[in-house]
């Protein structure tokens, strides 16, 4: 490592009255604040708390002023209490508490911020947001679950319902809400026209736990005099009926009927309200829908759809009257996180005619969604869409789906003219190409076949760029395959018989996923889950929500279950958000206790089902766990890792006692890892490039030691080429630096042989894959019966990209202070990442030239920032643009 010998000066820049790194004295200006908030959520409509947090950044000020405390006014309140209060309040601006009377249910209030500055001025006051509570009791619900009448014998015939009722509103509407959950997914519709633009609605929670609903603002589409209008509703088989996991025998997992709870709320001009809700009132039938699967895909015959079902008038005698079926035992609890929705479009980069008359298509992209068709048809017309990741011998390689069929089917009805679109409802594929068999022209026009990009609709926060296009297409992977699996639950992989929510791969991939998008809403919602599903002795399932007698082989596997710790360790280092740690605090000492209580007298573990390092490029395809590091002295390690965090995480929350007896705990851990997996050499007993990695970055040796200089070894030895699987992959490079091979860690970055990071760019990949070589040099997909293109387990590289490379990470929680530390190697010419953290937009970028290291670095306002370049010992920042330099 170089000597911290330079000196090194920052110089603000931009309007800075200050040079020498220290805040100016003047002028003294910032701009509103912006960015409002409520909890993790930006469009806080029927919000799940009565005192909801708040959040908001300033996005400029000059040099010389610093942010004291902030006033948030209640502009409105629809109980009319609080009106015109202003609250002084934390000037953090992040997830601050709620500083007015409890919310009621269905409440309305409307805020702004203005921060203060410690001069004594003050910002102009921001715009306003107003949030809405949910429904926060169960006795708000008056509606019912109701669903299709069940014919015996005939599950195979139980094809997803629609249903209907008409309402007649009695006077001149000026608000209206929809409250909406379901046992299966659903989409509703106001008279023939969908409300909101959630798919897959209402995603999957542990259903035996927790069922969320949605509130959709119906306002615009029922505004207007007394008049009669039709509520109609899909259902779906979604995660609750359909399919689940590799065995095709796995249905019913919740349920063996779809079932809808709709509410709709209306407020009249006079002040008046009145609720609708489904009652055995409603009508059931049959709609186009005949099969519904997220892995198999939808079949679709417009022939046996009602033609003018949802119109006022419509006949529905025939229809039967639906049951109202008993409600679940589970909680029905607000949506709280981004819904899933379309987020992009993308036209196929190239078609072509094949076997048989079908069309093959290519959209450029691996991706997770679906295709939608422009019936151009007047008369019957019928397609076929078939889905997969990769072509082999020129056809779609279908064998790595397994049991997938991801097949959609689509049959014109009566009714279509040739003027619509056709797209699947109820399902989502992983695919690049597709095939379409029975398209009627002798080519496809520009619009006649579209990929829907299906996710999350999370909030992109984090990019990175660099002077090789190599890493900025890994990590443009990295997103689309994060992209890919943040499909409501962040699971394993978009396309295959699987796609559970695996503990493991989010567990390594939390740091980077934390980077690129908000997806707290997103992951706090499934930690809520780990803890429902948590065993009485602390163990976490493999996969969340798990499924009823799932892993018999133990719940106390390292890496996976240490998803309780470090996942909402990770999130609260991104987030700043304390109250995911109080939440989360009794399942993550359950883990750990778990686990101490189930190692031998020294605290080492020693038996139990154990995932290791999996899928170690050694390991044959037909077995991933098979790697060359010893599951065993892993899993002690994740054990000294998780305790010691649990120790940190005590801390955070007061809990003092606590604290200290888990960092003694962790000691004796330390202590016995080192007498059971160090050789007399003071190397790791098992020689592997992940436990030598692993003791390196979580502190069980010194990294400057015998287990550093092996592990350089090693990768040199190896050709620069991996080693590791979803363990040791995470900190493999973090692990060569910090033993002060620098070199080497570049050395693997940039190697492009099988196995490496960069090889499957080589094979044209768009997407991180499962394997290392998930296609062969040769172009043939891996024999293993477990090969996806689409994880992004081993694409948790990009944190050390964007910590390292460009030279940004968090020194304290939520940002508030940010190390900015790049280390240039690998001969890269010039780097840099931008990040919306919680206080606002930071970025950095750096160059090197002519002997020289030149950086560049915004801190936002309401933060400071420790500037840390090679050679030079480390300064403090302030808010603003800064610049430096130093000889390289």
């Amino acid at each position: 490592m170089t000597d911290t010998t330079d000196i090194l000066t920052a110089r603000r820049v931009a309007g800075s009255a200050s040079t020498d790194g220290r805040p100016g004295s003047a002028p003294t200006a910032a701009l509103a604040p912006t960015g409002l908030a409520v909890e993790h959520v930006r469009e806080p409509l029927g919000i799940g708390v009565a005192e909801p947090r708040l959040s908001w950044h300033v996005a400029e000020a000059d040099s010389g002023w610093e942010p004291g405390l902030a006033e948030v006014e209640l502009l409105h309140r629809s109980a009319g209490t609080d009106t015109g209060t202003v609250a002084e309040v934390d000037v953090s601006g992040v997830l601050v508490p709620w500083p007015f009377a409890p919310l009621a249910s269905r409440e309305r209030a409307t805020w702004r911020v203005r921060t203060l500055g410690v001069d004594g001025t003050a910002t102009d006051w921001s715009e306003p947001l107003e949030v809405e509570a949910g429904l926060l009791s169960d006795t708000d619900w008056t509606a019912s679950f109701v669903a299709a009448p069940w014919r015996e014998n005939t599950r195979v015939d139980q094809a997803p319902p629609i249903l209907r009722r008409e309402v007649t509103l009695t006077g001149d509407v000026v608000r209206a809400r929809l409250a909406v959950a379901s046992l299966g997914l659903h989409e509703v519709t106001i008279d023939g026209v969908r409300v909101g633009d959630a798919e897959l609605a209402p995603g999957w929670t542990s259903y035996g736990h927790r069922v969320r609903y949605l509130v959709h603002d119906a306002t615009p589409m029922l505004t207007g005099g007394p008049r009669t209008v039709t509520l109609g509703a899909r259902l779906g088989d979604g995660w609750y009926r359909g399919r689940i996991t590799w065995d095709d025998r796995v249905r019913d997992v919740y349920g063996d009927r779809l079932a809808l709870i709709a509410q709709l709320e209306v407020e009249y001009a006079d002040g008046s309200t009145e609720t609708f809700g489904t009652d055995d009132s409603w009508r059931a039938a049959r709609g186009g829908i005949l099969l519904s699967g997220l892995y198999d895909g939808e079949k679709w015959d417009g022939r046996v759809e009602p033609d003018g079902w949802q119109a006022v008038g419509f006949d529905d005698a025939a229809w039967d009257a639906v049951e109202v079926v008993d409600r679940p035992d589970a909680a029905l609890v607000p949506f709280d996180g981004p819904v899933v929705r379309v987020t992009e479009e993308r036209e196929p980069v190239w078609s072509r005619r094949w076997d048989a008359g079908a069309i093959q298509l290519d959209f450029g992209q691996n991706l997770p969604g679906r295709l939608r068709i422009r019936n151009k048809e007047v008369g019957p017309f019928g397609v076929t869409m078939r889905h997969a990741e990769v072509m082999q011998d020129d056809e779609l390689a279908t064998r790595p789906l397994r049991t997938a069929k991801a097949t959609d089917v689509y049959y014109s009805g009566p009714g279509d003219d040739g003027s619509g679109t056709w797209q699947p409802r109820f399902t989502v594929h992983g695919f690049r190409y597709a095939e379409v068999e029975g398209w009627p022209a002798a080519e496809l026009e520009p619009g006649d076949v579209v990929a829907e990009v299906i996710h999350s609709d999370m909030r992109r926060t984090g990019w990175f760029r660099c002077s090789d296009p190599r890493l900025e297409q890994l990590h443009e992977n990295v997103v689309w395959s994060m992209r890919g699996n943040f499909v409501d639950v962040p699971t394993d992989c978009p396309q295959r018989d699987e796609r559970l929510g695996w503990t493991g791969d989010l567990q390594v991939f939390t740091p980077t996923a934390a980077f690129l998008y908000d997806c707290a809403g997103v992951v706090r919602s499934w930690l809520r889950d780990l803890a429902l599903e948590q065993r009485p002795d602390g163990g976490v399932p493999f996969f969340v929500p798990t499924l009823p007698d799932s892993d018999p082989a133990g719940h106390h596997a390292a890496v996976w279950g240490d998803a309780a710790t470090l996942t909402p360790w990770g999130l609260y280092q991104a987030f700043g958000d304390q109250g995911l740690l109080e939440d989360q605090w009794a399942s993550a000492k359950a883990w750990v206790d778990g686990v101490l209580a189930t190692s031998d007298e020294a605290l080492v573990r020693v038996d139990g089902f154990e995932f290791g390092d999996w899928l170690d490029p050694l390991a044959p395809p037909e077995d991933a766990a098979a790697a060359k590091a010893d599951k065993y002295c892993l899993a002690t390690a994740y054990s000294y890792r998780s305790t010691s965090v649990l120790a940190q995480w005590a801390a955070v929350l007061g809990h003092t006692d606590e604290a200290a007896h888990y960092a003694g705990v962790a000691s004796r851990i330390r202590v016995s890892w080192q007498d059971r997996f160090l050789r007399s050499d003071g190397t790791v007993i098992d020689d592997s490039q992940a436990s030598s990695a692993i003791a390196i970055v979580f502190g069980l040796v010194d990294a400057a030691g015998p287990v550093g200089a092996r592990l350089s070894e090693l990768v040199r030895e190896n050709g620069h080429r991996i080693g590791t699987g979803f363990a040791g992959t995470p900190v493999v490079c973090d692990a060569l630096l910090l033993a002060g091979h620098p070199d080497d860690a570049y050395g693997m970055l940039l190697e492009d042989s099988c196995p490496s990071w960069l090889y499957p760019l080589t094979q044209g990949a768009t997407t991180i894959w499962e394997r290392w070589d998930s296609l062969l040099p040769d172009g043939r997909v891996n024999s293993g019966g477990m090969t996806s293109f689409n994880h992004y387990a081993l694409g948790s590289v990009a944190d050390f990209m964007h910590r390292v490379v460009a030279g940004i990470a968090p020194a304290s929680p939520g940002y508030r202070t940010i190390r900015f530390a790049p280390r240039p190697g690998g001969g890269l010419t010039s780097a840099g990442a931008t990040l919306d953290t919680p206080y606002g937009r930071a970025s950095i970028d750096w160059s090197v030239a002519d002997g020289t290291l030149s950086v560049s670095a915004r801190v936002p306002v309401g933060a400071t920032a420790v500037l840390d370049l090679p050679g030079a010992a480390p300064i403090d920042l302030a808010h603003g643009m800064w610049e430096a330099s130093v000889p390289v």
